[in-house]
């Protein structure tokens, strides 16, 4: 058997994490995370691809399973990466692994494996080239003072994957395979997840047609893959206000369309308009619906509330306008604070009556909106920051993810990257 440092020092692209099917042997060592904060992996094994490595067999004690392939990733990811956390901001920086997981239309996903990151290979005619037959998820997880490293609500973003895998006819992982495939990939990449205060990693599950189909149908093959970032802010603003534009002739979403799940094709269709409101100093677009032309639905990327006195207000979710799981969490969150949530029909006229507006999302959590422009007519709401209802909410909800407080929601899911392997 070689040692933990030998095979460290010959991992190369082309050897894979994978998942134990040694099931029998281990089956302590592969108990699966309780939604209350275990701290236990699934095991893992080296292995390499081509040509298929001869190793001894691993003696049944999870002791030395353990040992061998914690002496391995530990060399490499105890310490935190050496960079300046200071300055992150939010675009794609590499990191160590990224998880992979394939089924056939009809069947099921099995045998997810941890890869080096790299590029992958599709064939021309995948189906996620042809025909936009993709998904994807967006999470983070977050580094707490003492170590430790927080998910949050892993399970709605899963549950969401698969409610829009069933729009797109595309199977999907259930919930356990996306989120025990969510930790293990944060595990994998742990000296990735920025120090406390200085970011958060961010968490990219994808779900697309990889299999190759020349008619308009269903792609016949399906990979499910996680890759990680590190970031900071979403807008260059930081947490300073936001300004946003109108859209009242581009429209995101139709009814009956795709608008209500997070399809790639979704975010391509606000490219024009946001493209344009950027190149005039704005620093989003906020679409109308496109039937009356008049009611809110969402900017590019994240939901929008509006606040008058002790209430918010916010879209009703009925088909165009996407589920947020940060918003879903803020609607809790301020209905605990003593607020009053609406969600419903919001004109755009509202906004003229406004004492707040704030959008929230993964990528963006909550940011304060400083002006709305609309028919060439500009409504500010302070320029300073937050406003006194996005600053508490901000508040808590942050501290939450953080760890800063209590998780009274049973919302964040804790790993341990010292008893990880």
């Amino acid at each position: 058997m070689e040692s933990a440092s030998a095979v460290l020092g010959g991992l190369q692209p082309n050897y894979l994490l994978t998942h134990s099917r040694n099931h029998s042997s281990s089956s302590s060592l592969l108990r699966p995370f309780s939604a209350h904060h275990s701290s236990l992996s699934p095991s893992l094994k080296l292995q390499k691809q081509l040509p298929l490595a001869c190793y001894q067999p691993v003696p049944p004690s999870p002791i030395r399973r353990c040992a061998t392939l914690s002496d391995t990733l530990r060399t490499e990811t105890s310490e935190i990466a050496d960079m300046e956390w200071d300055n992150l901001g939010f675009g794609f920086l590499p990191t160590d692994y990224m998880y992979v997981m394939k089924c056939t239309q009809g069947g099921s996903f099995s045998d997810g494996e941890l890869q080096r990151f790299g590029n992958i290979e599709l064939n021309p005619s995948a189906g996620v080239l042809n025909y936009g037959q993709g998904l994807f998820e967006g999470m983070k997880a977050y580094r707490k003072q003492d170590g430790k490293i927080l998910l949050f609500r892993p399970e709605e973003n899963a549950s969401r994957m698969r409610l829009g895998a069933e729009r797109m006819c595309m199977p999907s992982p259930t919930v356990e395979q996306f989120v025990e495939a969510v930790k293990a990939t944060v595990l994998a990449n742990k000296r990735w997840v920025p120090p406390p205060g200085k970011g958060s990693l961010y968490i990219r599950p994808l779900l697309m047609g990889s299999g190759a189909v020349l008619g308009l149908a269903p792609a016949p093959e399906y990979t499910f893959l996680i890759y990680v970032s590190p970031v900071g802010n979403y807008f260059k603003e930081g947490v300073a206000p936001i300004n946003l534009i109108v859209e009242h002739e581009l429209h995101r979403a139709t009814p009956g369309g795709t608008g209500g799940v997070k399809t790639i094709g979704n975010y391509a269709a606000v490219l024009k308009a946001q493209s344009a409101a950027k190149a005039k100093g704005y620093s989003d677009v906020l679409y109308l619906d496109c039937v009356h032309k008049k009611y809110l639905e969402e900017v590019s990327s994240c939901n929008i509330f509006v606040v008058k006195g002790d209430v918010i207000s916010t879209p009703a979710i009925k088909g165009t306008i996407l589920p947020g799981i940060t918003r879903k969490s803020i609607i809790d969150v301020a209905r605990c604070q003593g607020f009053k949530v609406e969600e419903r029909a919001v004109d755009v006229d509202e906004l003229l009556e406004a004492d707040e507006v704030f959008c929230t999302g993964t990528a963006v959590v909550v940011s304060p909106v400083g002006s709305i422009t609309y028919m060439d007519k500009r409504v500010s709401y302070g320029e300073s920051g937050f406003g006194a209802v996005s600053q508490k909410l901000y508040s808590v909800l942050t501290r939450l993810q953080m760890g800063l407080i209590e998780d009274k929601m049973d919302w964040t899911v804790e790993l341990n990257p010292a008893k990880a392997y």
